[in-house]
């Protein structure tokens, strides 16, 4: 059974979003996704600074299996992405929802976040 902390937003296409009360969120893959790819090898990320929309492919995510884009499931602009995953990608293996993170972004329209799915919905879009 796949771990979908309830503090989190979801996309269809298993992104998850941390919002923050100040205007950003953190962006990550679920521990679903994680798990479907296998050992991840390599993220590319985007460079900050970079404005992202809703749904448009922000980066892609290798492992043994295959590779995958990434998805942004809210807009905005990335102030951060994660150090840790250029030498090791396998964090997001280990700890999808903490260590394993993507990027921060500042939001665009932080109400695009609430057309995401919850815990509950992203539960029974995996199950």
């Amino acid at each position: 059974m796949s771990n979908v902390p309830s503090d989190l937003r979801y996309a269809k296409s298993h992104e998850w979003v941390k919002l923050a009360g100040d205007g950003t969120a953190t962006v990550g893959i679920t521990d679903y996704a994680q798990n479907s790819l296998g050992d991840i090898t390599y993220v590319q990320m985007p460079k900050p600074g970079a404005t992202l929309t809703a749904g448009q492919v922000f980066g892609v995510v290798e492992s043994v299996k295959a590779a995958s884009d990434l998805y942004a499931p809210v807009g905005g602009t990335v102030i951060e992405t994660n150090p840790v995953l250029e030498s090791a990608p396998e964090t997001v293996n280990q700890h999808p929802y903490e260590g394993g993170w993507m990027l921060k972004l500042k939001l665009s329209n932080p109400a695009e976040a609430a057309a995401l799915n919850d815990a509950a919905a992203y539960g029974k879009l995996i199950s």
